[in-house]
């Protein structure tokens, strides 16, 4: 039986290596080298736009790191690949980007298991097949995917940056909603005028990333990023994201702007900064919201982003096994899932063909606990959710330890470990 896989990025490769590894025959198809993408210009598959796009190295105190021991643990092409090419970087995982295409590209190439077709897939096929198309699908398959897919695809990634709930000081901020509404879904983060004008002059001057051209026009006619809103006027953002009205806190006191943190997960460990979609770099970010006082000692979880970033949504049309709900012989994988970041798109391509194969062979699907980052990524795509945007991973989205641990680096070792052991139990359940 043979498997089409669509695309050759990280997720497609990664995909087709996995299958191939198991003998499966596969169809990969990807319009390298005749065509290119506005974002490409590399020949080979699996590129990266920077040697550090595979972030931490650290196993016991990044999230990415742990997700990359995880693949580690199933044989993934994309961290045999790193290892290879691995440049020295600190604590990041850094590669020579042309050489690890190269050799995603030889191995992809040389399996005997695995064809490769240069070409342009217009449909999604109707038979057992891995979907895995990328931040920039074709315009003709594109259509065809939102066919498939019961509506509309997002055609950027507009999303505010997320913030552990342990790490808000709540001696600088209060639970409520506007007008004396009570409940604990916002925390309300106040400014005076002189923090206010403080934040503000910060954040206009403050550096941003770069865009390509092709995501300029159609990303900001979208949604306005926070900074650009700053610049239109002093008190703009109080008439907006940051507007006062209708918040006092217990004692009835009244503030000159403030922000508001909404839940991003039921569990309540990560709060969304509300309205802060941002195309600021990283550490800007850091530095520049870590000046509202009740995020002074921000961890940050997500950072805001804003690019091109064609994505479904997941929750109405996929499965937990990465599966189309209305075609389970169909797989969809990488960033067009809503998984957000070059690690976990080689990670969604791990699993969906690890399900694809059970599902191919007749036994039933085994979702990987969410207590790993494999399986937190798969309830983020399969969870119901009317704000559902791409996510990345952070130990924020792991369900919480039985017992809570307050340092920081105890804590994540702590979810580390117990994600490995339950990786190892997921394996030999397989």
């Amino acid at each position: 039986m043979k498997i089409k896989v669509i695309g050759a990025g990280l997720a497609g490769c990664e995909a087709a290596a996995y299958l191939a590894s198991h003998g499966a025959e596969v169809i990969l198809y990807d319009i390298k080298p005749k065509a290119f993408t506005p974002a490409h210009s590399d020949k080979n598959f699996g590129e990266l736009v920077c040697s550090n796009s595979l972030k931490s190295a650290d196993v016991y105190g990044n999230a990415c790191g742990l997700l990359k021991e995880e693949m580690r643990r199933f044989g993934s092409l994309t961290m045999r690949a790193a290892e290879e090419t691995r440049v020295p970087a600190g604590g990041a995982l850094a590669v020579d980007r042309a050489a690890f295409a190269h050799y995603i590209t030889e191995k992809i190439k040389s399996d005997k298991n695995i064809t490769v077709v240069c070409g342009e897939a217009e449909s999604v096929p109707e038979e057992w097949s891995v979907v895995a198309t990328g931040p920039l699908t074709t315009d003709a398959l594109s259509k065809d995917i939102a066919r498939v897919c019961g509506g509309r695809l997002h055609f950027f990634d507009a999303s505010a940056p997320i913030v552990s709930r342990e790490s808000i000081d709540f001696s600088a901020c209060f639970y409520g909603d506007r007008y004396g509404r009570g409940g604990d879904d916002y925390i309300n983060c106040p400014m005076n005028k002189e923090q206010y004008e403080s934040f503000v002059k910060e954040l206009v001057a403050a550096e941003k990333a770069v865009l390509h051209d092709f995501e300029k026009r159609e990303i900001f006619e979208g949604c306005m990023p926070v900074e650009v809103m700053a610049a239109r006027g002093a008190d703009s953002l109080r008439f907006a994201m940051l507007k006062p009205v209708g918040l006092k806190d217990g004692d009835g006191n009244k503030f000159y702007a403030v922000l508001q943190l909404r839940k991003e997960n039921a569990a309540g460990e990560a709060y969304n900064l509300v309205g802060f979609q941002t195309n600021l770099k990283q550490g800007e970010q850091r530095r520049v919201f870590s000046m509202i006082p009740a995020l002074k000692n921000a961890e940050f979880l997500r950072y805001g982003v804003m690019h091109r970033n064609t994505y479904i949504n997941s929750p109405e049309c996929l499965n937990a096994d990465f599966s189309l709900k209305s075609n389970p012989e169909v797989f969809f994988a990488g960033q067009i899932t809503g998984v957000e970041g070059y690690v976990e798109s080689a990670a969604s391509g791990l699993l969906a063909a690890i399900h694809l194969l059970r599902k191919i062979g007749g036994a039933r699907p085994v979702i990987p606990d969410n207590t790993t980052m494999l399986g937190a990524l798969s309830a983020h795509i399969s969870t119901p959710n009317k704000d559902f945007q791409p996510m990345n991973a952070n130990f924020g989205i792991l369900r919480p330890l039985e017992n809570r641990i307050r340092d920081k680096k105890q804590r994540y070792s702590a979810l580390a470990e117990r994600a490995l052991e339950t990786v190892k139990e997921f394996k030999e359940s397989l």
